[in-house]
């Protein structure tokens, strides 16, 4: 059967992996990551319009906290839901928690349809929450998950009990110097083991001295072709449409946005936002200072409550 132009298109715009082997190895280092965080309960797959998402379930032994509104989490861009490893434990005591591979990116959910177009991704999002039950969440992103969240603020809150980003998309346009942080930070991967730790502390990236998440990038990069643009960041008209409760979270010496100006913009845009610049970080604040992080959302999300 002949494949039209516009399949063709489809096609090219979905990530993939680049053969199982390759996909099997990644899972494996993957699941090497996972088990230095929470013990999940639960996986599931969710099916929506544009591919199967798949989503761990973290659940407190605490009934009270069982029966509070739960927490969703939203990875960053060339990763999988792993990377919340850091958090999972002590949000998952206080909460329900679920964490989504997002389509598109490395992960264990399978794609079929693009979903970086703004509407198509909050309709996604929607699709998957409504698949998992949830008819309120506390919804929280990094990175380029928190372009998610911050877009799902913006055109489905239906949902939303709150949003939490941290270092997120969506506010500026991607500059260079996140890039050339980005291929810097591969680049060190690959560097002798004893010069690690100085490139690790002077490109403010962790996973050079974690070796689970240093192989589990190493591997994702070398496994997944991820074919999507880089998200172009909400007009000022779009934020101020925002009444979701917000918290903001950004790294003092981050590369992706401008901290300072961001913490006084977005709550002259979005009055329910709180916005706060964490020292000593660059782009990751919930892996550098997990615990000051996992403080710091756990009581935003008690005060909305």
């Amino acid at each position: 059967m002949a494949v039209s132009r516009t399949e063709t298109r489809t096609q090219a715009d979905v990530g993939r992996y680049v053969s199982d082997t390759r996909r099997d190895r990644y899972f494996a280092a993957c699941d090497a990551v996972y088990a230095m965080g929470a013990l999940a309960h639960a996986e599931t797959d969710v099916e929506t319009s544009f591919g199967t998402t798949h989503v761990y379930k973290y659940d407190p032994t605490d009934p009270a906290a069982q029966s509070r509104t739960p927490i969703v989490l939203v990875h960053g861009a060339g990763s999988c839901s792993a990377m919340w490893y850091p958090n999972t434990p002590a949000l998952s005591t206080a909460r329900p928690v679920y964490a989504i591979d997002t389509p598109g990116d490395p992960g264990r959910s399978v794609q079929r349809a693009p979903i970086h177009q703004p509407e198509r991704a909050a309709q996604w999002l929607d699709e998957t929450l409504a698949g998992l039950g949830l008819e309120r969440v506390h919804l929280l992103g990094s990175s380029y998950g928190g372009w998610l969240a911050l877009n799902q603020a913006h055109r489905r809150p239906g949902r939303l009990a709150s949003v939490t980003l941290l270092d997120p998309g969506g506010l500026e346009k991607v500059g260079l110097r996140f890039f050339v942080w980005i291929f810097a930070s591969l680049f060190a991967t690959f560097a002798p083991k004893a010069l690690r730790p100085r490139l690790a502390a002077w490109l403010e990236q962790p996973v050079l001295v974690v070796p689970e998440l240093r192989t589990m990038i190493r591997l994702g990069v070398r496994a997944f072709r991820i074919r999507r643009p880089a998200p172009l960041p909400l007009s000022e008209g779009e934020l101020s449409t925002i009444r979701t409760p917000l918290y903001l979270a950004l790294g003092r010496r981050s590369l992706l946005l401008h901290p300072h100006r961001q913490v006084e913009r977005v709550p002259r845009l979005i009055p329910s936002a709180r916005a706060e610049i964490i020292s000593d970080t660059g782009h990751g604040p919930q892996i550098d200072h997990a615990d000051e992080i996992n403080r710091r959302i756990l009581g935003f999300m008690d005060s909305t409550d």
